[in-house]
């Protein structure tokens, strides 16, 4: 049998069962909680699993790989930043989240500065969380391109409809399940695969040495600021983005979620280690074989240095890394625009959204289904139909990380800080971001001086801060009975038993 067809059959084997999970999820999932948080009850290794695949990508499994092949092992910096912010998460601040029992970023703003102007926050988290998902579908559907010659279009419509239909059908308790076989997959592929197989086929590290520049083995080959960059945009925004506090609330246990998570963070270092290793060993491995493009490095390796059917779990495994942001993305957009969104935008018309669990669970699993499915379709058609989806991917983690960052954590670790400040924060860093991305991409002689530019993260940053700092001191301390409350709620008490806030509709 042909190899290409062998490496095909276990791709489709393995997306039969990514449906297969949906259905299985389903039987798991009664009400709010299990749907959108996997009733709050994983246990160490499913946290471990599930945090590790929502972070892990097509960028840092692909992208790892071929930014190794281009830059050696310092192209194991975008991956170790992504490392860096998860371990920053699970150790600082991860417990006391577990503890709020929410389910959405918004509403810890809420909760802890007792002011509805943070509301805003939810447009911004929903603008990352959707065009997160809709790059993660078109990056997957390059690959059923490569496999199946389908058109692009095609391809990303399928796609989409896998993970649309398991994360509909299931919800958190799907998407946890597929996760713990994407996990595995991931890791048999990339550390007891493509990284002894490629190694071995370049000769060892000898056999690389030998044969590549020196600067190689430069840990800072890539460039110190494209290292600060990978620190800025992927270290900070992983500390404050729905798609992963949504993971941290399904830990059973703050310890679950700190260690757990702490757990995730070595392992996405360990990873991006691996994945540079293996780039290293393919620049020298398919000397003889002309790659158009780095990203094009994984299924050159797959297909070319791999034993038949070892490639198609190889394959499988991209997919999976893709497919896990995708779902993990999918859902946080979901759960943000029904609870955080929704209620926001109804008050501009004097109406007040129901935030508390209606007396139906069927009812309000029923509405969250619908909200996943209407915005997987809104994510497909935007992979479709968007050429640079990246651009507004960008644009939406730049605002979130200046605009966003700094109330929130300023939230969690200064107790002076106020509503007021946090909103104004908000939108500071919100328009000197923007404002900044525009007159630079105006101004623009080269391609990343315009909106892909590290400027507009650093002004809004500043600018935030400074205006938090400030307001926070010349205004009132948050009232009391919110501090109290928030101060309870951190300690772990009130949330068991308490009505857990998502909207009725």
């Amino acid at each position: 049998m042909d190899v290409s067809v062998i490496n095909i059959a276990i791709v489709v084997v393995y997306l039969l069962a990514m449906l297969a999970f949906g259905w299985w999820g389903k039987s798991r999932t009664r009400n709010n909680s299990d749907f959108l948080v996997a009733g709050r009850r994983l246990g160490p290794f499913l946290y471990t699993g599930t945090m590790a695949a929502v972070v892990l990508g097509g960028a840092s499994t692909v992208g790892g790989v071929g930014l190794g092949y281009k830059f050696g092992i310092s192209g194991m910096w975008l991956v170790v930043a992504i490392g860096a912010g998860v371990l920053l998460l699970s150790l600082l601040f991860a417990g006391t989240i577990q503890k709020l029992k929410i389910y959405t970023v918004s509403q810890m703003l809420t909760l802890r500065y007792g002011s509805r102007a943070t509301e805003a926050s939810g447009i911004v988290m929903l603008a990352y969380t959707l065009m997160l998902c809709a790059t993660s579908t078109g990056a997957y559907a390059t690959i059923f391109v490569v496999l199946f010659d389908w058109d692009r279009a095609i391809a990303i419509a399928v796609g989409g409809a896998i993970v649309l239909v398991y994360s509909t059908v299931g919800g958190m308790w799907s998407i946890t399940l597929a996760d713990q076989v994407q996990f595995i997959i991931k890791t048999v592929g990339i550390f007891f695969l493509m990284l002894p197989f490629t190694l071995n086929a370049a000769g060892g590290m000898d056999g690389i040495r030998s044969r590549v520049d020196e600067s190689f083995f430069q840990v800072d080959g890539i460039g110190v600021q494209t290292i600060i960059t990978y620190f800025v945009v992927y270290t900070l925004g992983l500390l404050i983005g729905q798609d992963i506090w949504q993971r941290v609330f399904t830990a059973k246990t703050p310890a679950v979620a700190r260690w757990g998570g702490a757990t995730a963070g070595i392992y996405c270092i360990l990873y991006g280690v691996a994945g540079a290793l293996i780039g290293m060993a393919a620049s020298v491995a398919l000397s003889n074989i002309e790659i158009a493009a780095k990203d094009d490095v994984y299924a050159e390796v797959a297909q070319t240095l791999l034993p038949v059917g070892i490639g198609g779990l190889v394959l499988a495994a991209a997919v999976a890394a893709m497919m896990s942001t995708a779902s993990g993305a999918l859902i946080a957009a979901a759960t943000v625009a029904r609870a955080d969104v929704l209620p926001f935008v109804a008050s501009w018309f004097g109406k007040d959204i129901n935030t508390g669990d209606t007396d139906n669970p069927e009812h309000d699993v029923k509405a969250n289904r619908i909200w996943v499915l209407a915005l997987g379709i809104v994510a497909i058609v935007i992979a479709i139909i968007t050429k640079d989806v990246v651009a507004a991917l960008t644009i939406a983690y730049d605002i979130l990380v200046g605009g966003l960052l700094v109330a929130i954590l300023g939230g969690l670790v200064w107790k002076r800080g106020t509503g007021l400040a946090a909103a104004a924060s908000m939108a500071v860093g919100s328009v000197v971001t923007l404002g900044t991305m525009i007159i630079l991409e105006i101004n623009a002689k080269a391609p990343l001086d315009g909106i892909y530019a590290n400027e507009p993260i650093y002004y809004g940053l500043l600018a935030s801060a400074a205006v938090y700092i400030a307001v926070s001191l010349l205004t009132k301390p948050t009232d009391p009975q919110v501090m109290s409350n928030w101060q309870r709620r951190v300690a772990g008490q009130d949330a068991e038993g308490s009505r857990e806030q998502m909207p009725a509709a």
